[in-house]
């Protein structure tokens, strides 16, 4: 039997995400995972900034840690048996149910709230200004919820050598995907972020050896193949100014984001191991370095209005809208990840890419018969089949 120090460097040792999107998308999601004592990887699915894997672990440690003394005094003097507690479970559950609730909102939110702020040509292109402020809130905000008086997690530092290549890969992470929604359809925005799972899984083979299940591979197959068709039909030139379609830039910048944020996605884990972080520490570090980077960058990059005035008050409250459901997700998604298992966190995040999917598709003026549709239908159908797959895969491993 393993001692009580063995238990806990192996408990250190060990990461477990779960997923959003994005973002986070994280969006959210589904878990990529890695057999033995390796870590758990989770694709940011809403992969705006805020959405990152967010893991649980800084939350529980006095708890694992009680448990495991209990454990070992068990035989000293065995646990009093406690009365059943249907309330705590009760609440429990409602509470849940809020905050699922909450981040997948703000997660739609967000969506579309940056989308109507990048229709505005002054605002378009100033996205690392747009990318900046919202590095600036999510800082705000986990500065906020670690104070004391909340202590949803306890803060840590680390030296800006340590830090620096993943804030630069976090901000790649953020603008990308943002200059890709402006140039694009919702609908072909939010599907391509599907194509964030097969990429970790090619980027954790080539870095790592790491492999999936054979039945997980095929499913991820279809994911592809309907990801390319949207890309496909969207981007084609149609006469009906009412229409939403996709430029070549969008697709340009969609599959760049894909590729920054699945290695973002890659490193994230890599750097929970070195530095010995929570996503939380991690992102409070990340966050600021990123914006003040950014700073230096933004002159000489970014198109302003030619008047600041000259931008309608309906666009500075929906910049603040965007700021507000920034700071949601980040906290919604510590209570989804301290409260739910793997399969609360997947299904939730296929009902943001869906619902989404949907509104993206209602609001670009195609009609039902359009011949993307069948694209959306495969490319969902491949990613839920997947998280299917990965699911059982990780209760297997778990008996």
């Amino acid at each position: 039997m393993a001692t009580s120090t063995e238990r806990r460097e192996g408990r250190a040792g060990s990461f477990s995400s779960s997923s959003s999107d994005t973002a986070t998308q994280v969006g959210s999601s589904t878990v990529l995972a890695r057999l033995g004592d390796e870590e758990k990887l989770t694709p940011p699915e809403e992969l705006e900034i805020h959405e990152l894997e967010e893991y649980g672990d800084n939350a529980s440690n006095s708890e694992d840690d009680a448990l495991l003394m209990e454990k070992d005094n068990e035989d000293d003097e065995p646990p009093k048996p406690q009365p059943p507690s249907p309330e705590p479970k009760k609440s429990s559950f409602w509470s849940s149910l809020i905050w699922m609730t909450v981040n997948t909102l703000a997660t739609i939110g967000i969506v579309f709230t940056n989308k109507a702020i990048f229709t505005d040509p002054s605002l378009k292109l100033a996205q690392l200004s747009f990318a900046a402020f919202h590095f600036l809130v999510t800082y705000l905000t986990l500065f906020t919820i670690s104070r004391p008086r909340f202590a949803f997690f306890v803060p840590r530092r680390a030296s800006v050598r340590d830090i620096l290549p993943l804030s630069i890969a976090m901000s790649l992470n953020v603008i990308l995907p943002n200059l890709s929604l402006a140039f694009s359809s919702v609908t072909f925005y939010q599907l391509a972020r599907i194509l964030l799972t097969p990429t970790v899984a090619l980027m954790n083979y080539i870095l790592y050896r790491a492999t999936l299940p054979k039945l997980a591979i095929l499913s991820l197959i279809p994911a592809c193949v309907g990801v390319g068709m949207v890309s496909y039909y969207d981007s084609l030139p149609t006469s009906n100014t009412n229409i939403k379609t996709t430029s070549s830039l969008g697709v340009i910048f969609a599959f760049l984001g894909i590729f920054a944020s699945s290695l973002y996605t890659v490193w994230i884990a890599s750097y929970h191991r070195k530095l010995q972080m929570s996503s939380m520490q991690l992102l409070f570090n990340q966050a600021p370095l990123s914006a003040f980077m950014l700073l230096y960058v933004i002159p000489f990059v970014d198109t302003f209005p030619e008047s600041w005035g000259a931008v309608s008050v309906n666009k500075w409250l929906l910049i603040g809208m965007s700021g507000l459901y920034a700071s949601l997700i980040n906290i919604s998604q510590f209570f989804i990840i301290a409260q739910t298992g793997p399969v609360s966190s997947t299904v939730v995040g296929h009902v943001k890419t869906c619902t989404i999917v949907a509104l993206g598709w209602a609001t670009s003026g195609r009609g039902t018969g359009d011949k993307g549709v069948g694209g959306v239908v495969v490319a969902l159908g491949g990613i839920i089949a997947y998280s299917v797959v990965m699911l059982k895969e990780k209760k297997k491993g778990g008996k």
